[in-house]
């Protein structure tokens, strides 16, 4: 059953080599502050077991994959100290996630929007149901998907990021994010997509885990700098979501 808690859920399955982490909110899978530090702590761990060699990075239910941030706290920001804290947390995981010893495989099985998208571009290999559908909305609330702009145009590009985040309002299906490079391979059916999913972890973690740790650090080469570049960039974001636009913008929603 889906986690009814209001600060989420996170559970990790550790079994032949694979760390299952899950990760779950009853709006819409969304993360709220504390459920991001306690993702980012989850995957400072996994990275120094040495029982592991693969981590699949998945979430609740059969729906949405993940909703971006919470509305809620969203809302609530009152000042910059708060706003720049806020945006912090996918900087923080986005951060967790690059520099994570192991390979991380995402499971996208449904609907992923704003932080979300971010979470999926910052997986090594991603596996995606065709409901995958992806959406970058923050321009309609005023804002900017500056924190996670980074990892989503290392995936897909310069030119997609722009076509994505310039229509806020429409949504990409899985085979367009296929073709720009944001999944690696996209399944008809739920069922499907779990197989696959799982003989390719299985496989990749017979691999020799030294060999996947030094190959990962070539694949995240020229990334040390978003250590400081997304937190910046939270700081940005914090200074605009206290704007008059977003407030209007947010009240509209809240209604």
């Amino acid at each position: 059953m889906p986690t009814t808690r209001q600060n989420g859920s996170l559970y990790t399955n550790i079994a032949n080599k694979v760390a299952i982490v899950e990760f779950g909110h009853p709006a819409g899978n969304s993360f709220v502050a504390e459920l991001l530090n306690r993702l980012v702590l989850e995957l400072e761990k996994l990275s120094e077991d040495p029982s592991i060699t693969v981590i699949i990075l998945k979430s609740e239910g059969d729906r949405a994959f993940c909703g971006g941030a919470s509305f809620d706290e969203l809302v609530a920001i009152e000042n910059l100290s708060e706003g720049k804290v806020f945006f912090s947390g996918f900087a923080n995981v986005i951060n967790a996630m690059r520099k994570c010893k192991k390979v991380i495989i995402g499971r996208i099985q449904g609907k992923t929007v704003g932080g979300g998208v971010g979470l999926a571009a910052a997986c090594d290999y991603t596996f995606a149901s065709v409901n995958a559908s992806i959406r970058l909305s923050e321009l309609t609330i005023g804002i900017a998907p500056l924190v996670i702009a980074p990892a989503v145009e290392r995936k897909i590009g310069k030119a997609a990021i722009c076509e994505l985040s310039l229509a806020p309002t429409e949504w990409k299906n899985a085979y367009w994010a296929q073709e720009k490079g944001l999944f690696s391979k996209v399944f008809e059916t739920t069922k499907e997509l779990d197989k696959e999913i799982d003989f390719f972890a299985q496989k990749l973690s017979q691999f020799n885990p030294e060999a996947l740790e030094e190959w990962k650090k070539v694949l995240w080469n020229d990334t040390d700098h978003w250590d400081e570049l997304l937190v910046e960039r939270a700081g940005i974001t914090g200074t605009l979501v206290l704007s008059e636009f977003t407030k209007k913008a947010l009240s509209k929603f809240k209604k």
